[in-house]
């Protein structure tokens, strides 16, 4: 189990930019932020350090009632997207909304930063090493039903043998193609398929580089 942020870690995620992530605080400090992916370390001179979208979804959860922190969704800072069709899965609602949010504005911040011309309308590196959580992210942040823990009724994001390519699964043939759609608003490449053996169509999706 992850432990929990130190009071410290707190108050420098609460204390970052708003408007960029920006964070300030000793090396030691900044340095075990990045190990729990909660920051990162930008590429380039200065080497700043910014909120990751995980640092992002924590810095703008409401707090809990709980005055210690023990609530172990928030004390980790851990935001996962529905992929669909996961056996347990974080209730939807508006506390699930708010979160969605904020990872996806997080990881726009992110493309910003991270993309050499600074362009926030195509994927960035953490999203082309994170695959089906980043095309699942997009998809539920744009309002997309996943699938539930039977895969059924939504969309399934899921890895295939090729390079920087998921599959995208939806029974229903106009939300598979408004997933497409998400999909390319959203800086993917996304083409619609067919499974020889079942005859399912799904998206084989991947990241756009220019």
């Amino acid at each position: 189990m992850t432990r929990p942020l130190t009071a410290a870690q707190r108050r420098l995620i609460d204390a970052a930019d708003p408007g960029t992530g920006r964070l300030r605080g000793t090396p030691a400090q900044l340095a075990a932020l990045v190990k729990r992916g909660l920051a990162f370390r930008h590429p380039r001179p200065p080497h700043d350090h910014f909120l990751t979208p995980a640092g992002h979804r924590m810095r703008e959860a409401e707090p809990e009632p709980d005055p210690v922190g023990t609530d172990e969704q928030p004390a980790t800072g851990v935001f996962a997207a529905r992929v669909g069709g996961e056996p347990s899965a974080p209730e939807s609602g508006p506390a699930r909304l708010r979160e969605v949010r904020g990872a996806w504005q997080g990881m726009l911040e992110l493309r910003r930063m991270t993309n050499p011309d600074g362009a926030t309308d195509r994927p960035c590196g953490w999203e082309r090493s994170h695959l089906v959580q980043a095309a699942a992210l997009a998809l539920e942040a744009a309002g997309h039903r996943p699938a539930d823990a039977d895969g059924h009724g939504g969309y399934r994001v899921r890895e295939t043998p090729q390079p920087e390519a998921v599959a995208v699964y939806e029974p229903d043939g106009e939300a598979l193609r408004a997933c497409a759609a998400t999909l390319e608003r959203a800086g993917w490449q996304a083409g619609e398929y067919t499974e020889p053996r079942t005859r399912a169509r799904y998206l084989l999706a991947s990241p756009r580089r220019v």
